[in-house]
């Protein structure tokens, strides 16, 4: 166990380069089967997600953020998590991480602000899982921000998240 943690802060430390944070995670009951959400909010300063269900909170995640972190996203690279009003737009079970759901990043707010300044916003923004081939790093992905934009979970709690998420559910993502 001591190696693993030793390995996974190390990892963090190498590929991250990354915000440090300290992330309690407090177990909880998994959702149950056939429970849908129509709303995710993710606050990037609690750096947390909570599903939602007709206004009222389902289950509340811990979650890793773009390297970048702090700020919103304004273009391509910057490494950051945008904020603003999405929803999801689809699906990939074959992603480079354990499953992941397309958030549709850029807005029209994200672009015109973009295109103001002459630069691309980026796009495929994801929640998704940890990468494929490190899910044994578990929870302790949550210690640095390593992500390129995206909002990752651990892969057991994306399994969850991909049953209980429907393409079109909203996203809002504040800071």
């Amino acid at each position: 166990m001591k190696t693993r943690l030793f390995t996974a802060a190390l990892l963090a430390a190498v590929v991250g380069g990354g915000v440090w944070v300290a992330v309690q995670v407090a177990p909880s009951a998994p959702l149950a089967q056939g429970v849908t959400a129509d709303h995710i909010l993710v606050e990037k300063s609690q750096r947390r997600m909570t599903l939602f269900s007709d206004g009222k909170p389902l289950k509340t995640y811990a979650v890793a953020l773009g390297r970048g972190e702090p700020g919103k996203k304004a273009q391509r690279g910057d490494l950051l998590t945008p904020i603003g009003h999405y929803s999801i737009r689809g699906r990939n079970p074959n992603s480079a991480a354990h499953l992941s759901l397309w958030v549709s990043y850029p807005n029209e707010a994200d672009s015109a602000h973009a295109a103001a300044r002459g630069v691309s916003p980026g796009s495929f923004i994801m929640i998704h899982g940890i990468m494929n081939g490190w899910g044994w790093v578990g929870g302790f992905h949550r210690f640095v921000n390593w992500t390129a934009g995206c909002v990752a979970v651990t892969d057991t709690e994306m399994d969850e998240i991909w049953r209980a998420v429907p393409d079109g559910a909203t996203v809002e993502i504040v800071q």
